[in-house]
Parts: C-alpha cells; sequence; structure tokens
C-alpha cells in the first residue's frame, strides 16, 4: 500500500472515531453518563478530524452553543489549513 493510501485511510479513520466520539458524548449529555473531555474532542480536531468534527456538531446539533469550545475548535480549523498550506508551499518550492 503507498504512503498516500495508508495516510488516507488513517484520516480516514480519525474522522470516523471523531464522529463517533462526539455521538456519544451527545448521548452521554441526554442520558446523564460520562462524557467525553473536551480536550479529547479537540485534540482529535487538532489532529486532522475536525471535519467530521464539524459535521458531528451540525448533524447532532452538539457543542454549537459553547463559545469557548467553538473558539478552540476553530482555531484548530485554521491550524490544519495553515499546516496543510506550508506543507503544499514547501513540497512545491
Amino acid at each position: 500500500m503507498s504512503a498516500v493510501a495508508l495516510w488516507l485511510a488513517a484520516w480516514a479513520t480519525l474522522n470516523l472515531l471523531t464522529f463517533a466520539l462526539y455521538a456519544r458524548d451527545k448521548y452521554a449529555a441526554r442520558t446523564g453518563q460520562w462524557r467525553t473531555p473536551e480536550n479529547t474532542l479537540h485534540l482529535l480536531s487538532l489532529l486532522g478530524g475536525w471535519p467530521a468534527a464539524w459535521l458531528a456538531q451540525r448533524v447532532l446539533r452538539h457543542k454549537t452553543a459553547k463559545r469557548s469550545f467553538q473558539m478552540v475548535f476553530w482555531l484548530s480549523v485554521v491550524g490544519n489549513i495553515a499546516l496543510l498550506g506550508s506543507y503544499i508551499l514547501w513540497r512545491n518550492a
């Protein structure tokens, strides 16, 4: 398997895990169970799971009203895009 295929498989798995943890946390919030720590959700976004995190926030209506959470989430998105852009520029230089 090529490096690109492995990277894509890892990224897809990370995004599936991210969405699943958001769904689990939403369920836990509704039923009074143990919650996923916000730092865990932020770490998954920072590692590249932000597309699934964004989708889960919209589909599940979860973590959308908490401003402090949203600020950190969007910083992780900007950071990911900046890193990807830097990599592309460096690679093509």
